[in-house]
């Protein structure tokens, strides 16, 4: 260690105040983290990459400073899944000071990596105030039956209108409108659990009939005059 010539001509003084960080909850205990591995937690969050044209939902569950289990959702550039599937494997087993400073292949997902950090060590997780935290394996509850991420993607046009083509319950595959010509409800079909079904050996109509299913006012009772494919009409 090397002093400047000022320091090296200063006094002593006493250090009196040492009352160490501030407690941060973690898991259901409050803790002063001094070190990496004081840190736990699951959470997620967002990046995105320079020129904002892809976005990366990154979710963490660390134990003791370590990534037990990493879960990452991409969408906007297509190089971003190969990405992902390097990250899901880069990830685990790293600590949180490794992850940041690992070069995670696409920049959005080591923007997400810069996110969590501020959030796990500052105490901001989802499961702060959970005791024990959560199990590993708990993101996965996030994608639901079939472990599909729920996105939701929307067209629509000053000319023609919108068009649903995906939401949260799976791929739309028609919409009903009523006697205006607006959107009164939905079918969709839940790509997920038609890959088990078709896994399982169920006939491929028989599968898709077992998984479709509606939202909203979607028949001629409820006011639905017609029915239209959004990728067609």
């Amino acid at each position: 260690m090397i002093y400047s010539h000022e320091v090296q001509q200063m006094c002593c003084v006493a250090k009196g105040a040492n009352h160490g960080p501030a407690p941060i909850p973690e898991e259901g205990k409050w803790v002063k983290s001094k070190e990496i591995t004081d840190i736990s937690g699951l959470t997620h969050g967002i990046g995105w990459c320079a020129p904002q044209q892809g976005a990366c939902k990154l979710t963490l569950n660390v134990k003791d400073g370590i990534i037990q289990e990493a879960l990452v959702e991409t969408i906007g550039c297509s190089g971003m899944t190969h990405s992902a599937a390097m990250a899901s494997e880069i990830l685990p087993g790293k600590t949180l000071l490794e992850a940041l400073n690992t070069d995670l292949v696409c920049d959005a997902i080591n923007t997400a990596m810069r996110e969590l950090f501020l959030q796990i060590v500052y105490g901001r997780t989802q499961s702060a105030f959970s005791e024990g935290g959560l199990a590993i394996g708990a993101s996965l509850e996030d994608l639901g039956k079939g472990l599909r991420s729920q996105t939701g993607t929307m067209f629509g046009t000053l000319a023609k209108g919108p068009r649903y083509l995906e939401m949260a319950e799976g791929y739309c595959s028609r919409i009903a409108l009523d006697k205006d010509n607006q959107i009164i409800g939905y079918e969709f079909v839940h790509l997920g659990k038609f890959m088990d079904e078709i896994k399982k050996g169920t006939d491929a109509n028989e599968a898709l009939k077992k998984v479709t299913g509606t939202y909203g006012r979607f028949s001629e009772e409820q006011g639905a005059v017609k029915f239209i494919d959004p990728r067609k009409e």
